[in-house]
This record gives structure tokens, sequence and C-alpha cells, in this order.
């Protein structure tokens, strides 16, 4: 047992190390032999899990088989205890994480003889909470899933279902509805527990009726959201942007601050220097005090197609911040200058029993400037970074210096993704792509369209997702296995625009816990794209994608030989483990 959001197993008879990490939703189950290598005919780990309360094990399912005895592709996944994990890690999304209670965790390894049967060695075991909140009463991180071009998706609801679940442009996000008979459950599932926890704030102001809200947004054409902040409308101050299409009197945040007005609510447009950028809320009532902050907008994209963040804060601290912040902004309206002499635009700490938070709001002044200061955080890490951040290629600067000063640097373990632009699936139009930095320290553009079509087996087409971002995120990690773990978030894009000219709002964070929650988070990102610059690689090459046997000729390697070979997966075997 290492803390309650990292555990490890504990059988000394076993041939290999286990180690359990808490995400939100989700657990990193980390895996690596205790002495040396493997033997040959090790072919994977079988990974089973007893919910919360629960009186059998459920087995994973890996969407790889082996070769059929003629070569051909089994269809259909199996148990992990069949067809087992050929990674030593895997995200796992438990069916019902939000349960009270430990979920316990069964990794076996598995072997296989020349004559293709299965054999099983000693297992580990190990029990996590996956509690709903990461600090409960206090603080909570929660994502959205990002996961409309997935396997996953298809199989729940079908690639075709997308038009019938989300509007065909923003502007007609205010009035649609969605006609797919799974309506309900798809976007919950999409929208994971950012949308949930976001509407549980809003349901909770309304409930307090002696609260008062104040938000601050960019985008607004998600009827949920409206429909709350009417409800709250003689009790809202709301600031929406007016930059650029959201000024145009037929875009849905006019729409929505006309309706607001009409039902009461004190409604400004306003931009600051660029764009009002804030997906800020805050409740301040009797009952009810709670600020939201991150990178979620108040969109059908934001909540259902991109990869989005959230943090959820509660007690009077962290309300008087937010709210003065809001104040200020309300102020120094289109002022960026003005803005960044106040208070709101330096870091200030709020306090939480024993978490580490400090606050602070653009535009800020120069003198007041932080992406200098935290590009040379990032070049200092020593063990890891992760990041994931929208426009990171399109913004360069600080940021992007340093990290590509730490990918260079091969006693630092890093992991990103960023959005960029590709061509379409026949060179057409451009259409938001993923830039990923592997851990050899390269960076692959990854076509979200990759799957969509012409898929090798056993794989299923998927849904482009649209156009737009999809990777929304805006974090970066920093030596999350480490006493001095950090981690910086917000609606803040890490470029100088959003340093001192934009409404944004950054949060630094020095918790292991949270760092792993985002650590995590990283990590099941990563693997997704990754595997999706795997799927190209075999379509390019006309090849299928199936599990590997144990070498038997001449010159055939172990599917596991790599993990031992470069010092990158090394690294990634032995740092999670």
């Amino acid at each position: 047992m290492l803390s309650d959001f990292q555990v490890t197993g504990a059988n000394k008879d076993a041939l290999f190390t286990l180690k359990l990490h808490r995400g939100e939703g989700m657990a990193l189950i980390a895996m690596n032999w205790k002495k040396g290598q493997p033997p040959a005919d090790f072919i994977g780990f079988a990974i089973e899990y007893k919910e919360p309360g629960g009186n059998k094990f459920f087995a994973v399912k890996n969407r790889l088989c082996f070769p059929g005895p003629n070569g051909e592709v089994i269809p259909n996944g199996n148990s992990s205890r069949l067809s087992p994990i050929q990674k030593f890690r895997w995200v796992h999304f438990p069916r019902t994480a939000e349960k009270d209670g430990t979920f316990l965790y069964r990794v076996t390894p598995v072997f296989m003889n020349d004559k293709d049967e299965l054999s099983y060695g000693d297992s580990q075991e190990a029990a996590l909470e996956l509690q709903r909140e990461t600090y409960p009463g206090q603080l909570n991180v929660a994502f959205t899933r990002g996961f409309v071009s997935s396997q996953a998706f298809v199989d729940r609801y079908g690639a075709d279902s997308l038009p019938t679940l989300l509007p065909p442009g923003a502007d007609e996000g205010l009035d649609f509805k969605p006609t797919f008979k799974q309506a309900d459950e798809a976007l919950a599932w999409m929208g994971f527990e950012a949308r949930s926890a976001i509407i549980e704030v809003l349901d909770q102001a309304i409930a307090d009726t002696k609260a008062k809200v104040f938000a601050a947004v960019y985008d607004l054409n998600e009827p949920g959201m409206v429909s709350r902040f009417l409800k709250l409308a003689k009790r809202l101050q709301i600031l929406i942007d007016d930059s650029g299409t959201h000024g145009k009197s037929d875009s849905a945040e006019s729409t929505a601050a006309e309706r607001l007005k009409k039902a009461g609510a004190d409604v400004l447009r306003q931009h600051m220097g660029e764009l009002q950028h804030n997906k800020m809320v805050v409740v301040d009532g009797p009952k009810a005090q709670l600020a939201i902050c991150g990178s979620t907008n108040h969109s059908w994209r934001g909540f259902f197609v991109q990869n989005n963040n959230a943090i959820i804060m509660r007690g009077k601290e962290a309300v008087t911040l937010f709210r003065t912040a809001f104040e200020n902004y309300k102020a120094n309206a289109d002022d960026a200058g003005a803005f960044g002499k106040t208070g709101s635009a330096v870091w200030n700490k709020i306090k939480l029993k024993g978490i580490d938070v400090q606050v602070g709001f653009s535009p800020r002044s120069k003198k007041n400037a932080v992406l200098q200061p935290l590009a040379d955080d990032i070049a200092g890490a020593t063990s890891s970074l992760f990041f994931s951040l929208a426009f990171l290629y399109q913004t360069p600067g600080p940021v992007l210096k340093a990290i590509q000063k730490v990918k260079k640097d091969k006693k630092v373990f890093s992991y990103g993704i960023s959005d960029k632009l590709v061509k379409g699936l026949a060179g057409e139009e451009e259409t938001e792509g993923i830039d990923l930095q592997k851990p050899d320290g390269t960076v692959t553009t990854v076509n979200p369209a990759a799957l969509a079509g012409n898929v090798p087996e056993p794989f299923k087409s998927e849904p482009t997702g649209g156009g737009g971002v999809r990777m929304h995120h805006k974090f970066v990690v920093i030596d999350f296995d480490q006493p001095t773990a950090r981690i910086y978030m917000g609606s803040h894009n890490f470029s100088s625009a959003a340093d001192t000219s934009n409404g944004e709002n950054l949060l630094l964070i020095k918790d292991r816990r949270v760092a792993t929650s985002y650590m995590v988070e990283a990590l099941r990102l990563f693997d997704h794209y990754h595997f999706r610059v795997a799927t190209q690689e075999a379509k390019d090459a006309k090849r299928t994608l199936q599990l590997a046997k144990p070498p038997r000729k001449k010159g055939e390697k172990a599917w596991w030989e790599p993990d031992y070979k470069d010092i990158r997966r090394i690294r990634d075997r032995e740092l999670f483990a």
C-alpha cells in the first residue's frame, strides 16, 4: 500500500509487480516483471476486477485476439484470460466507477505452449477506491470522455448516430433536440463526469434559493446549461464573449444573451483584449458555495466531442477569489491593461485543507505575466512531463521551447498531445488533427479520420466527430511521481494572448493525488491516439492487427522485446509499475 490513490500488489510469489493509480472514473493498471526479462512463452496479462460489494470478478476484454486456425481474424474481442493484454499498463473504465468502496483488481500472467494451450501463473491483487470526488467536499477533477471517434462509441451507438445526437453547427445548438432513441444515455456517456458535475453545481444553485450566481463564458450553445441559467436569471450575473462570430446578432451567444436578459439576468458582453475565454461559474449562497474553472466550454462540442477538463471547488475561500475576479472583469470590461493591475491578475492561494492550490486570472500585466516562469518550471522537470495542450504548435513561444527541450532529455519521461490542422480524407479541406509526441521524442500527426473507412480487421469505421478542435485540454503535469508534483490547468492556452490579452483562468496545484489524476488522463488520451497511428500503419501495409504468439521460428521476436530494448519504453515500464 502506497497511499489511497496508488496501491500495490503484495504477492511475493508472483513473477511481476502490480501498481494501481486512481484516475477520475478510471484506473491505471501497471505491471513489470520482477527479475530480468519474461520467458519467451509469456503472452500477456489477464486483467479482472470485482466491484465494491460484489461477489464475482469480471474480465477486462481485449479487442485483439490470436489468429484463427488459418490465420484469419477473430471478429469479436475475448476475455483477457483468453486474449491477454500485451502491454505493461492498461487504463480501465469500470462501468460503475462512482460506487462507494474499493474495486479489487486481479492480474494474472498468461503463457502459451507450442500447442497453443494456455496456462496461468500466480496472480497479484490490489484494491483501489475510485470515489466520485477527488477530495470529497473540497475539490473535484472532472473530465469529458472525448471518445466520439472510438470503437467504444461505435459499439454502443453506431457510427451513423452523430447527426441525430449533435446539431449541425454551433448556432443551431440552442434549439436542437436529439432524435436518437438513446440520446440521454449517449450524451451522459459522452459528457462523462465533467458535464454531470457542472450541471450538478447549477442544480445546487437552483435549489439554494438565496444563492447568487456569477458566470464568465466563451461558447454558450448547450440547452441544458442555458435552461438552468434561465431558471437562475433573476439571481444571475453573466459575462458572455462577443469576439468574432460570437458577436454576430444571430450567434448562439447573442441569442442566449437576449433570452437571459428578458428573463431578468444581468448580462454583459465583453472580449477583454481579444477574447473573454473563461469557462467560470461561481455559486455564492448560504447552502451552496462552489466555483468552477477549466477548459470545458458550455457547448455541444465542449461537453460531447472534445477532450476537456473542469475543476470544481467548494468553500468560501474559492468563491471569494473567483467572485472578486468576476467583479474585476465587470468593472474593467475590455480594458486588459486595467484588469492586469487588479489583485486577480496575480497568483492567489486558495485555502483548502491539505491541498496546495493557487489561482490567477488573465489578462495579466507584463510585470505579472506567467508564461515565461511557467515555461521555466516545465524545463525544470526532473522525472516526467505529461501535457495535453490545444494549439501548442499554433502558438509558438516559451512553453513550446521548454517542451522541446525536455523531450531531448533522456532522463525525463515525457508524453504529450496537441491539436494540428491536417488534410481531410481525400486531401480536400483541412480538418483538426492531433500531434502526438511519442516517448522517443518524435512527433507524429494523427488524422482522426484514420478509422473512418477501409479500416483493418477486426475494427469498425468510426465517426470523425465533425469539423473543429477535438483535443481541447490545457494542462501540464510535472514530476507526478515526486513530492514536488504539480499541475497547471485552466482555460489558459499557454500563449502570449492568453497571458496578457484574454480573459482566462489558470490554476497551479501542487498535489500528488491531483497530479496522478491528470497523468492517467494524459496516458489514456495518448494510448487512444497512438492506437490510431497503429491502425493507420496497418491499413497502409494492408495487414491485420492481432495478438502475437510466442516466437517459434528463427528471427521471430516476443511481443514484449521492444519494452526491454528501447530506452523510452523501458522507462515507461518502470515508471508506472
